[in-house]
């Protein structure tokens, strides 16, 4: 990874005047677009606003993310480590109720002639019939973060998404066409999804990731099935006490899918590493038993990519979670009614 990528000769000059005496480089200025100390030159943006007034969610192209810096949603804090906010009320994506500030994995990175949802854009599984037509079989995503916030007030506060915030995903690829084959893929669904959750009246929070049945939506089958991490998974509002993870206590999850196979390790200092492994291109689950309400060739057919960020969980919504915000920012701050999160590191790319 190249964090903090423009420092290097900075430094590099600074040793060569000063001989053996070494120095702290200085911290990169806040105004400083993120790009230049994390590497996102496969990566979008999505963004909780509509800033040009279409009506539609605001999106970064690779292109104009190399220099692009929000001061209130995405920036970089005095540490140079890359914050992403998002608020409870904003505006969203078509598909979903809550917003989000976060990364969308674009491998053809600047190549626009490659369309979003091409295959040389997106990765697939190695049971992917077509998978040597796509930019890679698997990859890789790999963070180290610190979540300072999550949503503080909801009207509905036993709903399971109610004060979570996702910061890691793979996302498949919603297709017409492929639902149309009628061979059960492109649905648009996620095999993977980590949370972090934590309760306005609880000292630590949960670290759990879900995986959701590769269903259509419409399919009442199509539920997520959820792992616990550190604390609890998402069915327990239970006090996560010493196991859990507390707001800016720093975390890491790395995300490995090879040939077919999504392979987790989470790790935090004082608190014991995880692994999970499960197959995605069949219906048996991660603890090595078979889902028969799930599809059983898995993810096979799907196109995905990676995403990270801030995908706020809480939203507005009376049917949803009923969260607390008016969609005026300064208020929503002040009212504590947004998710925050803070990576130091992040990467993505090939499987070696």
């Amino acid at each position: 990874m190249q964090h903090n990528r423009a420092r290097q000769p900075l430094m590099n000059a600074l040793i060569l005047a000063l001989g053996t005496v070494a120095i702290s480089a200085p911290s990169l200025a806040n105004d400083t677009p993120p790009a230049e100390a994390f590497n996102l030159d496969t990566w979008k943006l999505t963004l909780p606003m509509d800033g040009n007034g279409d009506g539609k969610v605001d999106e970064i192209k690779v292109s104009d993310l190399q220099s692009y810096r929000h001061a209130d949603y995405f920036y970089l804090d005095d540490e140079d480590h890359l914050v992403f906010v998002t608020p409870n009320k904003a505006f969203t994506t078509p598909n979903s109720s809550n917003a989000r500030t976060e990364l969308r994995q674009m491998l053809r990175g600047t190549d626009t002639s490659i369309g979003t949802h091409d295959p040389q854009n997106n990765f697939a599984l190695a049971s992917h019939k077509h998978a040597d037509q796509y930019a890679q079989v698997g990859g890789f995503l790999e963070a180290t973060l610190r979540v300072e916030h999550v949503a503080e007030r909801s009207r509905k506060p036993d709903r399971k998404s109610a004060y979570s915030v996702v910061v890691g995903q793979i996302h498949a690829g919603k297709d017409k066409a492929l639902m149309e084959e009628d061979e059960g893929f492109g649905h648009g669904n996620e095999p993977l999804k980590i949370f972090y959750k934590k309760l306005p009246d609880q000292n630590t929070g949960s670290v759990f990731w879900n995986y959701e049945k590769n269903l259509a939506k419409e399919d009442p089958r199509r539920t997520d099935v959820s792992y616990a991490v550190w604390g609890n998974d998402w069915s327990s509002n239970a006090d996560p006490g010493e196991e859990g993870i507390s707001l800016g206590e720093t975390f890491s999850y790395k995300v490995v899918v090879k040939g077919d196979i999504m392979h987790l390790t989470f790790n935090a200092e004082g608190h014991p590493t995880r692994n999970f492994e499960i197959n995605l291109a069949d219906n048996v689950d991660a603890n090595g038993q078979v889902d028969q309400d799930d599809l059983p060739a898995g993810y096979a057919g799907d196109w995905m990519y990676f995403k990270a960020g801030s995908y706020n969980q809480c939203n507005t919504k009376p049917s949803s979670n009923a969260c607390e915000g008016t969609g005026e920012w300064a208020k929503d701050e002040a009212n504590g009614d947004y998710a925050k999160v803070v990576f130091t590191e992040l990467e993505s790319g090939k499987v070696q």
